[in-house]
C-alpha cells in the first residue's frame, strides 16, 4: 500500500517521502520541514497515534497530520481528531479521495490548541459527520435534487446550506428556507408560486414566490411531508419541468435552482400509508443524506459547545467562556432528546444568565441546580473528593482512557492516578 500511495503521489506532483517505521519517520520529521503528514496507525516499531502524540508535544507548530486505519480503529482515529489531527480515512479506501484531502490539507499550518483546531472540522469531528461532509462534497458537483432525513433539531438545515456554501462559495446566489408545516394550508400556494396582481381580494402587487426567489441558488424545503397532496402535485410538476406559474398567472417563469427537501418523517411508510406522493418520493429520492442524532455522535459534543459559545462570544463582544469539567461531564452525559438545537438553548441560556468566565453545569442544566438539596451543607472533605472524582472522569474521557496520558496531563503519577480512580470507582475502559 506504501509503495501503490507513493507512487500516486509522485504522479499528482507531490514530493514525497515514504518512511516504513516510526523511526525513519522520526528522523525525517526533525531534518526538514513537511506540508503534510499521511501515517498509518499501526507500524512495525510502534504506533502512528504515538508518533503524532510526540511530536505535538515537542513542535510548536505541526503539519497537517492525516491517519489511515481500518475500520476497527476509528475510534482511534476519532480521539486524534479531537486531540487536532487534520483528518483520516478507513482501509478500503480510494486513493483519489486521500489525495484529495492531501490536497485541501497541503500549505495549511495547524497552530494553537485542540479546541482552534477543531475549527477545521465542518459538520462535526464525528465519524459519521465527517462522512457526511465528505459525501456533501461529492453531492454538491453532481445533484440537483437532495433528500435530507433526521430528527428534529439534528442539524438538517446546517447541512443544506453547507451544500449550497459548497456550490455558491462567493455567497451572491440566494438561499431560501422554507419550512413547509409553518405556513398556513391557505397561503402555501401563494407563498411558494406567488401570485399576480389581482389573483386575490388584497393581491395588490404582483409577488414572486419562494420558488422564483431561489432562482441561481438553492432552495430549502424543511418538513416536506407537511405539504397537502394538491401542493404535492403542483411541486412535483416543478420539479419536472423547472417551471412556476404564478397564482392567477397565464405563463410560466423558468426557474434553475437546486432543492434540498428535508423531513423528520419516515418518507417511505408514509407512502405506503397514502399520506405522500409515490411520484413525489421518488423524484426527491435521487441522493439521500441522513443526519445522525446527537445521541449516536457523542465527539461532537463538546465540539459543537465551543463553536457555540465562540459564536455567544461573537454576538455580545465578550471573551469566550470556558466549561468547567463538571460542566465538560455533564454534556457527555446528557442524552440530548432535542439534538443540536437543545444543546445550542441551553449554551446560549448559560451565556445569557451569567458573565462568569466559566460556564457551570448548574449553568447548562437548570434541574441539577432545583434538585440539589437546599438542606445541610456537604463537608468540605465530601464536597473535595465529588469535585475529584468528577474532574478525573473529565480527564480520563478527554483522554479516552489512556491512564498513562491522563496522569500526566494532571500532573501526577500514573500509580496515583489508578489508586485515586479505584477510590473513585472509576474505571479507565468505561
Amino acid at each position: 500500500m506504501g509503495e501503490s500511495l507513493f507512487d500516486r503521489f509522485e504522479l499528482e506532483g507531490f514530493q514525497v517521502r515514504w518512511s516504513r517505521t516510526v523511526a525513519q519517520a522520526t528522523a525525517l520529521l526533525e531534518d526538514q520541514p513537511f506540508d503534510a503528514v499521511v501515517s498509518d496507525v499501526r507500524l512495525p516499531d510502534g504506533s502512528g497515534e504515538r508518533l503524532f502524540e510526540t511530536r505535538q508535544r515537542m513542535a510548536a507548530a505541526l503539519p497537517p497530520w492525516l491517519f489511515i486505519t481500518a475500520f476497527a480503529s476509528v475510534d482511534r482515529a476519532v480521539a486524534m481528531l479531537q486531540a487536532g489531527a487534520r483528518d483520516y480515512v478507513t482501509k478500503p479506501f480510494d486513493i483519489a479521495e486521500l489525495v484529495c484531502k492531501v490536497r485541501a490539507a497541503v500549505g495549511e499550518t495547524v497552530e494553537g490548541p485542540p479546541s482552534a483546531q477543531a475549527e477545521a472540522g465542518v459538520l462535526g469531528t464525528s465519524a459519521a459527520m465527517r462522512q457526511l461532509a465528505t459525501q456533501a462534497e461529492r453531492v454538491a458537483r453532481r445533484a440537483r435534487t437532495v433528500l435530507i432525513t433526521g430528527e428534529s433539531g439534528a442539524g438538517k438545515e446546517v447541512l443544506a446550506r453547507h451544500l449550497h456554501t459548497l456550490t455558491h462559495p462567493q455567497g451572491a446566489a440566494p438561499f431560501v428556507a422554507v419550512n413547509c408545516g409553518a405556513i398556513p394550508e391557505t397561503l402555501i400556494e401563494a407563498a411558494l408560486f406567488g401570485h399576480e396582481r389581482g389573483a386575490y381580494t388584497g393581491a395588490d402587487r404582483q409577488r414572486r414566490g419562494y420558488l422564483e426567489q431561489a432562482h441561481g441558488g438553492t432552495l430549502f424545503l424543511d418538513e416536506i411531508a407537511e405539504l397537502t397532496p394538491a401542493m404535492q402535485v403542483r411541486l412535483l410538476r416543478v420539479l419536472q419541468d423547472r417551471q412556476v406559474q404564478r397564482l392567477g398567472g397565464e405563463t410560466t417563469v423558468p426557474v434553475d435552482m437546486r432543492v434540498i427537501c428535508a423531513t423528520h418523517r419516515d418518507l417511505q411508510q408514509w407512502v405506503q400509508q397514502g399520506r405522500f406522493r409515490e411520484d413525489l418520493y421518488y423524484r426527491i429520492h435521487v441522493v439521500h443524506l441522513k443526519v445522525p442524532p446527537l445521541r449516536e455522535r457523542p465527539e461532537d459534543v463538546l465540539w459543537l459547545a465551543q463553536r457555540f459559545l465562540q459564536d455567544q462570544a461573537r454576538e455580545r463582544a465578550e471573551p469566550v467562556r470556558r466549561l468547567t469539567p463538571a460542566a465538560r461531564a455533564a454534556l457527555l452525559g446528557h442524552a440530548w432528546p432535542g439534538n443540536v438545537r437543545e444543546l445550542h438553548n441551553r449554551i446560549e441560556r448559560a451565556c445569557v444568565m451569567s458573565e462568569q468566565p466559566e460556564v457551570e453545569d448548574t449553568e447548562l442544566f437548570e434541574e441539577r441546580q432545583a434538585s440539589a438539596p437546599t438542606g445541610e451543607l456537604p463537608t468540605l472533605e465530601a464536597f473535595v473528593a465529588d469535585a475529584e472524582k468528577v474532574y478525573l472522569s473529565a480527564v480520563l474521557l478527554r483522554f479516552d482512557g489512556r491512564v498513562g496520558l491522563a496522569a500526566q496531563a494532571l500532573g501526577i503519577s500514573r500509580k496515583t492516578l489508578w489508586e485515586k480512580s479505584k477510590r473513585h470507582g472509576l474505571r479507565a475502559d468505561d
